[in-house]
């Protein structure tokens, strides 16, 4: 698609001048091959397995290091820890065993169909 925009001339030209701008429609999105995303209990969940127990482990093996520390410095480090652990470690492989497990569920289900 093509649009002409007047632009106003210097004064000595009597004819105004135009400027063609091209403008092309969005490029169409590419669609990725959807996989089924666990519902938002259910990542909740997922989530709360992760954390749970790498705060529990991380409490326990930062509290005589950091025993005199104010608590908000604790819970930074703590959370130093246990967020970059949880987010990029723990739940994406609890999400894949969970997919895994749905697979094999879904299988065994359209076996005995």
């Amino acid at each position: 698609m093509s649009t002409e925009i007047p632009l106003t001339a210097p004064a000595e030209s009597a004819a105004p001048a135009t400027v063609s701008v091209s403008v092309s429609a969005p490029a169409p999105s590419v669609h990725m091959p959807s996989m089924h995303m666990p519902s938002i209990h259910t990542r909740a969940i997922i989530t709360w397995l992760a954390i749970f127990p790498l705060v529990a482990i991380g409490m326990t093996a930062l509290g005589p290091l950091t025993e005199y520390w104010h608590p908000a410095l604790r819970a930074l480090v703590l959370t130093l820890v246990v967020v970059p652990t949880a987010v990029y470690l723990v739940v994406p492989n609890l999400l894949a065993a969970y997919g895994s497990l749905k697979r094999r569920r879904a299988r065994k289900a359209g076996g005995r169909a």
